[in-house]
């Protein structure tokens, strides 16, 4: 079942290119959490999501939160990924889809895998759910845009 906005996220694991692994959690009360989920390392659309949120990772930083991309590439792939784009953020590799199972993330056409991005607050409670699967980086403004609206309440 996918997340909706007001849901608790979940807990999962990610396996981070840097060989970590790394409960959701540890980001619970300290910042909140941009995790954006992506078809594939150096694909058009997905290079271009990846470098839209790199541009924006200052702006970020500012807003108190982390930006975490997942996808089913391995670790290795991710390396390669983040060094040839200047990544500053993990990505985490999701080998067997238990990550984006966790989140509900959908299947446009029902094979392809989606691109959903989701803002969790400090809390641990999803306040973003956006999906669109060639607009990448309208992502980083929906995720900026909420992450704002957090910081005035």
């Amino acid at each position: 079942m996918p997340l909706r906005v007001g849901d608790a996220a979940p807990e999962v694991t990610l396996h981070l290119q840097d060989g970590r692994a790394v409960p959701l959690s540890e980001f619970r009360g300290d910042r909140a959490a941009v995790i954006f989920f992506y078809p594939k390392d150096n694909t058009p659309v997905c290079t271009a999501e990846a470098c839209s949120f790199r541009d924006a990772y200052t702006d970020f930083g500012t807003l108190d939160a982390e930006v975490i991309g997942v996808s089913a590439d391995s670790p290795t792939s991710h390396q390669k990924f983040s060094a040839k784009y200047n990544l500053p953020f993990p990505l985490a590799s999701d080998t067997d889809g238990a990550i984006r199972r966790a989140f509900g993330v959908p299947k446009p056409l029902g094979f392809l895998p989606g691109r959903t991005t989701y803002v969790i607050d400090r809390g641990g409670t999803v306040r973003l759910v956006f999906s669109a699967a060639f607009a990448a980086e309208k992502h980083v403004t929906e995720a900026r845009r909420v992450l704002a609206a957090l910081a005035e309440e």
